[in-house]
């Protein structure tokens, strides 16, 4: 389930082109984002948070481009949690349980920095594709 976006202050939406420069932009995007949200890039769960997102979003570019021209980042905080969606057009829901085995290449390391982190990870599939939301204690 998506986090609940309305008690999160802050939020952010950036339509990308699903290309390979979407991790560069989608990862400085966060970076400014969170500066005037008044959250530090300091924080070791920012590292972590932007490397979460550059796989998440190498994931849509690799697997997902043929059939979703373009790519949705979702970026949403408070003062105690960052949480943001990568959403794509391809229908394939990625099973998070199988990453948590091991056999989820990227989206192995995406769960175990979110299992480590305290965080969660949900796929919600729309009408429209899926989104791959992860929430993180700040």
């Amino acid at each position: 389930m998506a986090p609940a976006l309305d008690v999160l202050p802050h939020r952010h939406v950036l339509t990308l082109p699903n290309e390979p420069s979407a991790v560069r932009l989608a990862r400085e995007t966060a970076e400014r984002a969170l500066v005037e949200w008044g959250i530090g890039l300091h924080r070791s769960v920012v590292d972590a948070a932007l490397l979460i997102l550059s796989e998440l979003v190498t994931n849509s570019v690799r697997h997902a481009a043929e059939c979703s021209p373009q790519i949705v980042v979702t970026y949403a905080a408070s003062g105690s949690r960052l949480a943001f969606a990568v959403h794509d057009r391809h229908p394939h829901q990625p099973p998070l349980h199988q990453a948590m085995t091991g056999t989820g290449g990227g989206l192995g390391t995406v769960m175990e920095l979110t299992r480590q982190l305290g965080g969660t990870a949900a796929v919600q599939g729309d009408a429209d594709g899926k989104n791959i939301w992860i929430t993180l204690p700040l």
